[in-house]
């Protein structure tokens, strides 16, 4: 099965009260799965990667063989795909485990603006304000 995923940490300081989105499609576009959650206090790279690692796990859970995965954090996209090292110690870890996952199926990693990934945004928008977001 292939799936389109959209995914988003935003964290107000860094570190400060952060929050995940994102949204996990099929092929046709339909809305299979929406993640908006309140993680606690975390970095910004911090909620990049755990929103990541949620999707993710959705995905596995839902049969994910391949698919495209769109995030706005270009750090977390050259980590993952090689470019950059890791260094910061507290991202480390989430890097190991979005790695493990990524290879699961074939994905592709691609980078996009804000208005690439809004649908994902919003929902950690909503997320870290204490709202919902209109489906």
């Amino acid at each position: 099965m292939y799936l389109d995923i959209q995914v988003d940490g935003a964290s107000h300081g860094n570190p400060g009260p952060a929050a995940i989105g994102a949204v996990i499609k099929d092929r046709q576009g339909t809305v299979l799965v929406t993640i908006s959650q309140a993680i606690g206090e975390a970095t910004n790279n911090q909620a990049e990667y755990r929103a990541l690692i949620e999707a993710l796990k959705k995905a596995v859970e839902l049969g994910v063989t391949s698919g495209t995965i769109r995030l706005d954090s270009e750090l977390a996209m050259r980590q993952l795909s090689g470019q950059y090292r890791v260094k910061s110690p507290s991202v480390r870890p989430l890097y190991v485990e979005a790695a493990a996952l990524l290879k699961k199926a074939r994905f592709k990693l691609v980078h996009v603006g804000h208005e690439g990934n809004h649908e994902a945004h919003a929902l950690a928008q909503a997320a870290l304000h204490g709202t919902r977001v209109k489906q």
